[in-house]
């Protein structure tokens, strides 16, 4: 068993980068990675294993390219995300190729994370100062779970829409809910709208967002079983796109059965890809962070 696992979700299709593979994108002065800052500092935060969530059809570049960057480092492990595991109703969706979003993609690894365990996306920077809060509470939990949280403001795209986990606490410093809200774009009048669950919503710029960085115990592999099978019990065999984020479970969690979950706020500067746009201002930043010492180039 290890102290602490990093579970990196890395099965994405990148439809709003050029159908180019995002995680590859070369980004740092000497040709970083994302991922590779992510595990960089989660190591240096007391993680001692890494497990990849990829797709069958990029084993072989994933495995040559990042997989041979991260396994110098740290022990790392694969798990192939396929629309046919399931908790339930294995063959009752024929015409189904698409994957059924986050929350199963953790599921197909459940048997790997026998301890405590942390989410992060492969396509977004998080900064140090993240892992280690996350890190000091896989080490100590003072709640089921964690969610290190960023401002809305910070995590928009200036060249599309975004979809992310709009958070409400309560005066405990707990989670009172998450919503994956969806089409999030600041429009030319400066507000910022969504989508959630259909319907237009106006948005807090300060609003508590999910990144998908999230922190649970081995216990967690259960709730997200029977989560992950009471969506699929309620679709139809024709059902082609519909998706349960790992968000869209913890809400549902929280709301029914009192699930608490400690938001964790980071001074660390968010930043991602979402669309090929994005690339620029992200090397404009890791050459910033080179420049001031927060990282090396080669990054080491």
């Amino acid at each position: 068993m290890y102290n602490m696992t990093l579970t990196v979700l890395a099965a994405g299709m990148g439809s709003r980068f050029g159908g180019r593979l995002k995680q590859l994108e070369p980004l740092g002065p000497s040709g970083e990675l994302l991922i590779d800052y992510s595990v960089h500092d989660a190591v240096r935060a007391g993680f001692d294993r890494v497990v990849f969530i990829i797709r069958e059809d990029i084993e072989e570049l994933f495995k040559s390219t990042i997989g041979s960057r991260v396994e110098r480092l740290v022990k790392t492990e694969y798990v192939f995300q396929s629309p046919e595991r399931l908790p339930c109703r294995v063959r009752d969706f024929p015409s189904r190729t698409k994957p059924w979003g986050t929350a199963q993609a953790l599921y197909c690894c459940g048997e790997l994370l026998d301890g405590p365990f942390a989410v992060i996306n492969s396509d977004d920077f998080y900064s140090l100062d993240a892992f280690v809060k996350l890190s000091e509470f896989l080490k100590n939990f003072t709640a089921d779970a964690c969610s290190v949280d960023f401002l809305l403001k910070n995590t928009l795209s200036e060249y599309g829409s975004v979809n992310r986990g709009i958070c409400k606490t309560d005066s405990g410093g707990f989670l009172a809910s998450v919503e994956e809200t969806k089409q999030i774009l600041r429009g030319a009048d400066g507000v910022i709208r969504g989508k959630y669950d259909g319907y237009d919503r106006i948005l807090d710029e300060d609003s508590v967002t999910s990144m998908s960085m999230w922190g649970f115990g081995a216990d967690f592999m259960n709730i997200l079983e029977r989560r992950l099978a009471d969506f699929l019990n309620n679709l139809q065999p024709d059902e082609l796109k519909s998706e349960l984020t790992i968000a869209d479970a913890v809400g549902k969690e929280i709301v029914s059965r009192g699930f608490k979950v400690r938001d964790i706020p980071t001074e660390g500067k968010w930043f991602g890809l979402t669309y090929e746009s994005d690339v620029e201002k992200a090397r404009k930043t890791l050459s910033d962070y080179v420049a001031r010492g927060v990282y090396a180039s080669p990054l080491n």
